[in-house]
């Protein structure tokens, strides 16, 4: 048996509410939540399990061959949105999975499929979610090749590379590093934008385990982006209410703070439900290949990132906050100057009269 899951992640910039959506859904559109099956039901906790929506198999002929996909679509309520396309062969061997994992990964013809679908899910969508928008252009890639055997008898770093090459040790080690084993029958290799699983059974949990580490991760890279955007606004908007009269621009600046304080509360919120996404409580393994997963993607780094962007607009909070104090300040002494000034000058005038 060999199986090839091609995923692609996009996200609409906002939470989603999944039962009302899933309420909406089901009146036209099958619908169901994400399960976990092999493990006991607290080993792996869903705060707000995923929509899932199954299509119609889809037939797609690159170049000379055919190949039939089932294609399903999962929503997470934080707002993003994974498609799916699942080649399965269950009579495939290794040397096939490598053959068919190398035909698509030097193909292009399911960029435009994906994209066509990602249209079609938010015209379905954008009539029940306001606001709904995505960005075509920024999207995640993840492929996940499984077989049943541990037996392999190619080069797995050709596979997961996508490439046929001869790699050098340094590249060879990176790739391999990062590999797992529960028995001595199955294997997980993590690489950073695929995965080779190996297992007599379909490893259905932990290939879903590996998409949720890459949703959390799209979506530090999107927020990211949000924050870098935002930061971007702030400094032109420091820069121009600068060039203000003074009453001005403590406008502005009030202004300026009200937007940075809603910003760093409503971005602080969402991540914090992104990295809560899925708890892993007492399955060992699996949660030594969700973290392994996270780490090979560089989740820690995209963290930091964000981590990083919070705390500049933060520090620019503060460094508003205490020029307006200062200017407020100010303005106070020169209305005590003025107050006191008003009295000598009256006291003067009653004595010259």
């Amino acid at each position: 048996m060999i199986s090839i899951r091609i995923y692609r992640i996009y996200d609409i910039g906002r939470e989603i509410n999944l039962d009302l959506l899933e309420n909406k859904l089901s009146q036209t559109i099958p619908t169901s939540r994400t399960s976990f099956i092999r493990v006991k039901p607290k080993s792996i906790i869903l705060e707000n399990k995923p929509l899932i929506i199954k299509y119609d198999p889809l037939k797609v002929e690159i170049d000379d061959r055919i190949f039939e996909f089932l294609v399903s679509a999962r929503i997470y309520d934080v707002g993003a949105i994974s498609i799916c396309f699942i080649y399965e062969n269950p009579d495939g061997n290794y040397s096939q999975l490598e053959d068919t994992g190398l035909y698509l990964a030097s193909n292009d013809h399911l960029s435009d499929i994906f994209s066509g679908y990602i249209s079609y899910i938010s015209e379905t969508l954008g009539k029940l979610i306001a606001d709904f928008k995505y960005d075509p252009e920024f999207f995640e890639d993840y492929t996940i090749y499984v077989t049943d055997t541990t037996e392999i008898s190619g080069d797995p770093v050709i596979l997961l590379m996508g490439e046929k090459a001869e790699f050098s040790t340094q590249m060879r080690d990176e790739v391999t590093k990062n590999t797992q084993s529960y028995t001595k029958d199955d294997l997980a290799i993590l690489s950073w934008d695929s995965a080779l699983l190996c297992s007599p059974e379909n490893p259905l949990d932990m290939i879903d385990l590996i998409e949720f580490a890459n949703v959390q991760v799209h979506e530090l890279r999107y927020y990211d982006r949000e924050l870098a955007r935002q930061m971007e606004k702030m400094y032109d908007d420091i820069n121009l209410a600068d060039r203000l009269p003074n009453f001005l621009r403590m406008r502005k600046y009030h202004s300026i703070m009200v937007q940075l304080m809603e910003i760093s509360a409503e971005i602080s919120e969402v991540i914090e439900k992104v990295h809560n996404l899925i708890k892993i409580t007492e399955d060992v393994y699996y949660a030594r290949v969700y973290e392994t997963t996270l780490k090979v993607i560089r989740s820690g780094q995209w963290t930091e990132s964000v981590t990083r962007k919070i705390d500049m607009i933060q520090d620019n909070y503060s460094m508003l906050s205490d020029e307006v104090r200062i200017q407020h300040s100010n303005f106070l002494e020169w209305v005590v100057i003025i107050l006191i000034a008003m009295e000598l000058i009256l006291a003067l005038w009653d004595y010259l009269l």
